[in-house]
């Protein structure tokens, strides 16, 4: 599971080009001959190839864990299954596609989706799971591109209030104190805020700021329809600039640290807006630092947070479709998402884990309470290049004004949604 944020972009006149360039050539049929399989009578090919998965890791955890997974379907099914961890899952994964060598299965980000998608390099197996009924909603929304549920969402995390709870106390403050509001967010920043540390930090990214945006009513795309100068998501960046101003918010960077969970490990922020791939960080680098988790407030318009999650992508010229659908399954079953959150810590895709996974982790749980309003950035082809310039902005937030930023992403969002 890798940490959701912004990617890199070089130059802001690049912001219309899309990713569409990097999925250039990536369609088309790679295998030949016996190697093609046969189709079944639902569109799946099937032969007696092995499988080959390419999946991005977070770290040794996340592999040991699915190669555990991987291993013990294998033995069970009869299918050689290869497992490769890839440095550059975007790169390596465009370029087995323009090979006409693609991985079987793989992780595949909403915002690569709609290109492979519409350069028919993906198989839309989504409504072949037996399980299709389990995923939340919004994942299998994720996933659906034209009304059609491409993936199944392999697990997924959202963004909550991550407290130091030394500097809570000592600060005079209480459960009681855990805020409800923007006004309440405010305040105990503020009484949280010292010579040492910030009240509250996050990245000078969408990624964090549009939780800002959620609560407020807005967001990025509704409907179809780019959304970004709306009245609401000034207001979110309005308030979050006057609290960059007074000084009780900063971001991560201006404190001295590449992301959230590296300001409140160090202890340089007293609350951090981050998802719950922090549990890892902490856990590894910052084990004397204790810390509660809460729901973010709400805002004007009510609770509102991001949710982020990859699938498990099909290729369209696979030749073994069949035992890669049967292989999903059994990576998005309850005890396998169970056993990858014990591994490396994302929440299961699915609704029927949400009982033991709660059970299991029930200082986390308002990670998982998030799901229930969660929105996700958009999915549309070339949306991706738009954040990352959205997100190059956002860096001067302190010293622009809001509308005028947001007027810029409109214009390049409507470019690619509508």
């Amino acid at each position: 599971m890798t940490r959701p944020t912004t990617r890199a972009l070089v130059g802001t006149g690049a912001v219309l080009l899309t990713s569409a360039l990097v999925l250039t050539g990536c369609g088309g049929s790679g295998f030949s001959g016996d190697d093609a399989g046969k189709t079944d009578a639902e569109g799946l090919t099937s032969s007696d190839d092995a499988l080959t998965l390419l999946i991005g890791s977070s770290g040794d955890a996340e592999t040991a864990a699915v190669q555990s997974a991987v291993d013990a379907w294998s033995k069970e099914s009869g299918v050689k299954v290869s497992l490769q961890v890839a440095s550059n899952l975007d790169q390596e994964l465009s370029q087995g596609f323009a090979a006409g060598e693609p991985a079987d299965l793989f992780y595949l980000s909403t915002d690569r989706l709609a290109g492979y998608a519409s350069n028919g390099s993906l198989a839309a197996y989504g409504d072949q799971l037996e399980n299709k009924d389990d995923f939340y909603p919004s994942l299998v929304e994720n996933f659906t591109v034209d009304g059609t549920f491409y993936c199944a969402p392999k697990d997924f995390s959202t963004l909550a209030l991550v407290i130091n709870t030394q500097m809570w106390t000592e600060a005079g403050l209480t459960d009681a104190d855990i805020p409800e509001s923007w006004d309440d967010l405010a305040a105990v920043a503020k009484k949280l805020t010292t010579a040492d540390h910030v009240g509250l930090a996050f990245g000078a990214e969408y990624q964090r700021l549009g939780v800002f945006m959620a609560q407020a009513g807005g967001g990025l795309v509704r409907d179809g329809k780019a959304i970004a100068d709306d009245d609401a998501n000034v207001q979110a960046l309005d308030y979050v600039k006057t609290h960059l101003a007074d000084g009780t918010f900063a971001f991560a960077k201006d404190i001295g640290a590449g992301w959230g969970g590296e300001a409140f490990g160090k202890q340089s922020a007293a609350m951090v807006i981050e998802g719950n791939w922090i549990t890892g960080a902490m856990s590894n680098d910052y084990s004397g630092v204790d810390y509660t988790v809460a729901e973010l407030p709400a805002g004007p318009a009510g609770q509102g947070t991001l949710q982020f999650t990859n699938c498990w992508g099909m290729a369209a010229d696979s030749p073994n479709q069949q035992a890669a659908l049967e292989l999903v399954e059994y990576l998005t079953s309850t005890d396998s998402q169970l056993a990858f959150s014990k591994a490396f810590g994302p929440m299961p895709s699915i609704a029927s884990a949400a009982d033991a996974w709660a059970t299991d982790n029930a200082t986390l749980v308002p990670f998982l309470a998030g799901a229930d309003y969660a929105q996700f950035p958009p999915n549309q082809d070339g949306a991706a290049d738009v954040i990352a310039d959205f997100n190059s902005q956002l860096e001067s937030l302190k010293s622009t004004d809001p509308a005028q930023i947001l007027d810029s992403v409109q214009s390049n969002l409507e470019a690619v949604v509508e």
